[in-house]
């Protein structure tokens, strides 16, 4: 797992793919964290869009989750995203009818336009951690992200929503085909650690 331990506007993990044109996406992770602020988890950026992909909690008071496509905004209210706890979340998008989707804890949303007929196309730049401003930077310790993030995977296609309950149980899933958290090419940037995920000791 990536510990994120303090406020700060440089450090992230920046994850590798090859792949350069979306016409639909999943992303699921794992966080832990006690913040009670907006911050952000998975950022994808392009040169034509700083928001091509992006999760963000907003204010713990608020009961809200933002999920960016393109630049383009979707509010999911009413998903308990607790605290000082393992959330398990996924996030679905495709481009023909523009509809997203948020899991959260194994609870979906409801199904909703965010944007359609356009692809997220260009070379990505994917950080855990921060929220891309601009291509590759733009960060703000202000939406920057403090605890852990672990099980990162993410497909170019709509996982089924069996596919999903399968990863929220961490059971046997398809591993992501353009990130899969079992084999991941990242770097780190700053105050950033990496430790084997602490499982709850069973007596």
């Amino acid at each position: 797992m990536f510990i994120f331990p303090q406020d700060t506007n440089t450090a992230h993990v920046r994850l590798n793919t090859s792949m350069e044109d979306f016409s639909a996406v999943t992303v699921c992770l794992r966080s832990f964290t006690d913040l009670v602020r907006g911050h952000t988890l998975f950022s994808l950026a392009t040169t034509s869009s700083a928001n091509d992909f992006l999760i963000s909690p907003q204010e713990q008071s608020n009961n809200t989750i933002n999920l960016f496509v393109r630049d383009q905004g979707l509010v999911i209210r009413g998903q308990e995203y607790k605290l000082n706890t393992w959330n398990s979340l996924c996030a679905t998008w495709e481009s023909e009818y523009g509809l997203g989707q948020l899991w959260l804890n194994g609870q979906s949303s409801s199904i909703k336009l965010i944007r359609s007929g356009s692809n997220i196309t260009g070379r990505p730049i994917i950080t855990l951690g921060q929220e891309q401003d601009s291509y590759g930077g733009g960060f703000d310790a202000n939406q920057s992200f403090i605890g852990m993030i672990t099980d990162v995977h993410m497909w170019n296609y709509v996982l089924s929503p069996c596919e999903i309950w399968r990863y929220m149980d961490e059971l046997n899933f398809t591993p992501g085909n353009v990130l899969n958290w079992r084999a991941l090419y990242f770097q780190i940037t700053g105050s950033v650690l990496l430790e084997n995920k602490r499982n709850n000791c069973l007596n």
